[in-house]
């Protein structure tokens, strides 16, 4: 029997911010949530004890979710230049227990737990039971997770499918590929698949037709192409769209992802009813003889982003006990 006063900090620092709530063992109820911007702190310790200060609470247990790999002991975010020493953030809160685990695994594992007004689908297919379900979404970066039927409850894997090459499917995408090989070492699909790559991306397609480039934010380009005031920034959320669809095909083919294909992160609900309209789901079926095999496979959005993470960092820690 737990205390009352006992309580789990979930966490999900990503690039951009960091989100934090609190929550009863065996419990997905979020208590106290917060988000912090990462450009106000100095580290992941810093950021934690604003939030605890600001809660006046204390956890026995946390459960951790970050933007980038976990191999060892010493951690480093991938979009942010912070580390951290496991142990050394386990010894210095003083918890009993510390998880520590990619942002999209914490992300896939929030799905089966995901209320349905929050899950919309895009295009047309039906899940099948117990079948592997992909896990992907843009934020800062491009985050890649999926979960495999363990035969009592979901598992999920942790990989970076984000960092991978981009892939171009048509004459336009082999334009921007040229671009950004003069300009990047390795062109990874994350470099035009995320908000910093849906920025870079408006800025290549004004370079490639002679336009005046333009800074604008992720959330700049969607507002705009919303209100249909700027047809550079509809072009560009379509172009986005198009290949975050062949991504997410991709995905389906590689893990058999009849249970679905779930689309998250940040960027994504910003976009609203644009994807619906652009090439998404056309390219997420255009597998060419295996068309067939990814057309009946279901494909959602996540509505919104802000608890998800969070939501997953509670069901790792209630499964691992």
């Amino acid at each position: 029997m737990y205390r009352s006063t006992m309580l789990n900090l979930v966490a999900d620092i990503g690039g951009t911010n960091s989100r934090f709530a609190l929550c009863k063992p065996e419990s997905l109820a979020m208590i106290e949530p917060r988000k912090y911007p990462n450009r106000e702190h100095g580290g992941l310790d810093e950021v934690i004890r604003h939030y605890l200060k600001d809660t006046d609470r204390q956890a026995t247990r946390a459960c951790i979710a970050v933007a980038g790999p976990i191999l060892s002991d010493q951690v480093r975010l991938t979009n942010i230049d912070w580390a951290f020493s496991q142990k050394k953030l386990k010894e210095d809160f003083g918890w009993e227990r510390l998880i520590v685990t990619n942002d999209f695994t914490a992300l896939a594992m929030s799905v089966p737990h995901e209320p349905a007004d929050n899950i919309r689908q895009v295009g047309e297919g039906s899940p099948l039971p117990f079948k592997p379900i992909s896990v992907l979404g843009p934020g800062t970066g491009l985050g890649v997770s999926g979960l495999l039927w363990s035969g009592s409850h979901y598992v999920a894997i942790q990989g970076e499918g984000g960092n991978g090459a981009f892939a171009p499917g048509n004459e336009m995408e082999i334009e921007l590929l040229r671009y950004a090989m003069c300009r990047l070492d390795f062109v990874r699909t994350e470099d035009f698949v995320s908000g910093n790559g849906m920025m870079f991306l408006h800025k290549a397609l004004a370079a490639i037709e002679g336009k005046p480039e333009k800074s604008l934010k992720p959330k700049e380009i969607t507002t705009r192409a919303l209100a249909d005031a700027c047809g550079d920034c509809r072009r560009t959320v379509d172009i986005f769209c198009g290949m975050l669809g062949a991504f997410a095909g991709d995905q389906a083919l590689f893990l058999g992802a009849h249970g679905g294909v779930y689309i998250g992160g940040g960027v994504t609900p910003q976009m609203k009813h644009l994807i619906d309209e652009s090439p998404f789901r056309t390219r997420f079926e255009a597998k060419g003889r295996f068309a067939s095999f990814v057309k009946p496979i279901p494909t959602y959005v996540l509505e919104s982003h802000s608890r998800a993470a969070l939501l997953g960092a509670a069901a790792i820690l209630n499964q691992m006990g």
